[in-house]
């Protein structure tokens, strides 16, 4: 589908001159031309509108994207031309329907560099890929006394499903922890080389941490764990959006991603597993689709990926997907990552110097340890949720809470935090009306 690239912006909101859209990005090698933002953010009707009485600033991510026309088209033309339930019928729309959703999986697979499009099982999101994982590899292949680690920054939807096959097979949890930088404790004294041992079966963690920005060198932990004859599962939730990404060169063993943010609908993902594991995992569900032939008593499975895809998929759902990683596509992985480096950079220095009172967490300007898609802080004494209702009335969507992170608040010592998270139509001017809105809200609270 077209990208609509040339539409100007839309004419009823007037948007401060941004300077991301005329200066290049961070010099890198091969040169990566800067995003056009005005263009991009000409791709987001949702955009198009008044919150409070100023033009909407979206900066809330990291929770779910905003949907370029490319994707809300590709929907409303399945739905008008196409509906029909796939791998059940051979009139033409099913056919139209089948042919659409597995070259969705086609799309997606090479999106992240699958060897096959057979290794990606659609499902609801990042959240039932973990969930998938856990139930049918790990209460098959763990045993009492085995270890699962993981980190003190996972979301729970890289926890919860840990501590319930945990609970159900014996294994137990350890968790890597999180240093004042915000970085994970890969070193000393209880770090990788200390908790990675003999009885480590799997290492499960955040490729970008979702409350912190922290982007961590899952490259590097999978190679000491797979020397350690541990599995990997990564969750990219957060990143797939914001750089290129290859499972097989991340060392990965399962990749679990969603729709909804990467710019795509809600309510659909992938889980990438090796084709070999996949092969030897029991189905996580039963029903329709995931069978080869039914007796009264027993079943056998259909093949890989429809073993895992029990009843009626979301068809529309991937055929969205796929559209919003040609999206993504068009704009160029390399451009997209030097564009968010860009403007996260820009806002850790601003509100550093322009707020005072704030607090930022996570990697620090100048680490090792780059800082990716979101910027988490606390502002004086104001609660997180007053501070984004606040901004709200200024016209800024940010979020405010534990960010489904309650163990690393609990490290940062904070209940919550407020975060700021971009995409591909933020800009300069977002930055302002960013800072403009915190000094309202510590006008509000009395700060000079």
């Amino acid at each position: 589908m077209r990208s609509d690239a040339g539409v100007p912006p839309p004419p009823s909101v007037t948007r401060a001159a941004s300077t991301t859209s005329a200066a290049p990005a961070a010099p890198a090698a091969p040169f990566t031309p800067a995003l056009d933002v005005a263009r991009v953010r000409a791709e987001f009707p949702i955009l198009d509108q008044l919150v409070g009485g100023r033009p909407l600033v979206y900066l809330d991510n990291a929770a779910t994207s905003q949907k370029p026309r490319a994707v809300i088209r590709a929907l409303i033309e399945y739905y008008e031309r196409d509906n029909a339930n796939v791998h059940r019928s051979i009139h033409a729309l099913s056919t139209r329907a089948t042919e659409a959703y597995e070259a969705a999986r086609a799309t997606v697979a090479r999106f992240l560099g699958a060897a096959d499009s057979r290794e990606i099982v659609f499902v609801r999101g990042t959240t039932e890929a973990v969930n998938l994982v856990a139930a049918s590899w790990g209460r098959t292949n763990l045993r009492p006394g085995d270890e699962i680690l993981l980190s003190v920054m996972e979301h729970h939807s890289n926890l919860v499903p840990w501590q319930l096959a945990a609970q159900q097979t014996g294994a137990r949890l350890r968790f890597l922890d999180v240093t004042e930088r915000g970085t994970l404790a890969l070193e000393g004294p209880g770090g990788l080389d200390e908790l990675l041992g003999e009885r480590t079966r799997l290492v499960a963690l955040t490729h970008l941490s979702n409350g912190l920005g922290t982007l961590n060198p899952i490259a590097e932990i999978a190679e000491r764990a797979h020397a350690a004859g541990a599995l990997v599962l990564v969750d990219g939730a957060q990143s797939v959006a914001r750089l290129p990404v290859d499972v097989r060169r991340l060392g990965a063993d399962f990749f679990a991603c969603s729709s909804h943010k990467m710019y795509g609908p809600t309510g659909i993902g992938a889980l990438w597993a090796r084709s070999e594991l996949l092969e030897e995992m029991p189905p996580y569900q039963g029903g329709g689709e995931m069978i080869e032939r039914v007796e009264l008593e027993r079943s056998t499975w259909n093949r890989v990926p429809h073993k895992f895809e029990a009843g009626t998929p979301h068809i529309a759902g991937a055929i969205g997907f796929a559209a919003a990683v040609r999206f993504l596509e068009s704009l160029g992985l390399p451009a997209v990552r030097a564009h968010d480096e860009r403007l996260v950079a820009a806002a850790l220095e601003r509100l550093a110097a322009e707020v005072p009172g704030i607090r930022l967490f996570g990697p620090p300007p100048g680490d090792p340890t780059p800082h990716v898609g979101v910027v988490s802080f606390t502002l004086e004494d104001i609660h997180p949720h007053d501070l984004a209702t606040i901004v709200d009335h200024e016209g800024v969507a940010i979020r405010a809470g534990h960010h489904c992170n309650q163990p690393l608040m609990r490290r940062l010592g904070v209940p919550a935090t407020a975060r700021a998270s971009f995409g591909v139509y933020n800009d300069d001017a977002d930055l302002d009306a960013l800072v403009a809105a915190l000094h309202v809200a510590r006008g509000l609270f009395g700060y000079a």
